[in-house]
C-alpha cells in the first residue's frame, strides 16, 4: 500500500483538546466520556506540560503528521482511487496483518534485535520504515471505519494498563496481570 506524495499540504489543522473529542457527528467520543474521571494520568502529564522520560529515552516522533492528518490523507488517497468499496474493516484488518507479516519478515532469522537496529544498513531500515507505515495507515483507517476515536482509545487503554499493571507490583516482571496476587 502506498499514499501519494503530497504530503499534509491543504489540511485542516485545527487542534482539539482531549477533553473535547467528538465524532465527526458532533457527538461525544465514547472514549472521552469514559476517561474523564481522571485515570488517564498520561493526558493530564501532557496538559500540565510535564513528560516522564527515563535517561535513556533518546528517540521520539515529529508532531506532524499528527494520527488524524494521516486519517485524512488515506481517506483523500482512497477517495480519489474509488477503493472504499474494497476498504471494509474485514479487508483493512486482513491487509493490515498481511503487512504485518511483511514486518516480521524482515526480523526474521536475525535472532535478538536490539533497540535502534544496530547493524542494519539505511536499505533495511528505509524497507522496515515502509512496512511499518503500511501497517500504521491500514491501522488508522479501521479504526475510522469501525468509528473508534484512536487517540482517546489509547488514553483510556493506557489508564486500564495501569490499574492493571501497578508499577509498585510488576515492576521488572513480565507476568501476565492474572498471575499477581494481591
Amino acid at each position: 500500500m502506498a499514499m501519494n506524495g503530497d504530503g499534509v499540504h491543504g489540511l485542516d489543522r485545527e487542534t482539539v483538546a482531549p477533553s473535547e473529542a467528538k465524532h465527526t457527528n458532533g457527538t461525544p467520543s465514547k472514549s472521552k466520556i469514559a476517561c474523564e474521571n481522571g485515570e488517564a494520568d498520561t493526558h493530564a502529564a501532557k496538559q500540565n506540560g510535564t513528560k516522564r522520560r527515563t535517561p535513556t529515552d533518546t528517540f521520539s516522533f515529529t508532531a506532524e503528521p499528527t494520527i488524524e492528518d494521516i486519517r485524512r490523507m488515506q481517506a483523500e488517497f482512497t477517495d480519489e482511487r474509488d477503493w472504499n468499496q474494497f476498504h471494509q474493516p474485514r479487508n483493512l484488518l486482513l491487509a493490515m496483518v498481511g503487512e504485518v507479516g511483511e514486518v516480521s519478515e524482515l526480523f526474521q532469522w536475525r535472532g535478538e534485535v536490539t533497540e535502534g537496529l544496530p547493524g542494519w544498513t539505511d536499505s533495511e531500515r528505509e524497507h522496515l520504515a515502509h512496512e511499518l507505515s503500511d501497517v500504521l495507515i491500514y491501522l488508522v483507517e479501521l479504526a475510522e471505519k469501525c468509528h473508534i476515536d484512536l487517540p482517546q482509545a489509547v488514553l483510556c487503554k493506557m489508564a486500564l494498563n495501569r490499574l492493571k499493571y501497578p508499577a509498585s507490583k510488576v515492576h521488572g516482571s513480565s507476568k501476565k496481570y492474572t498471575e499477581y496476587k494481591d
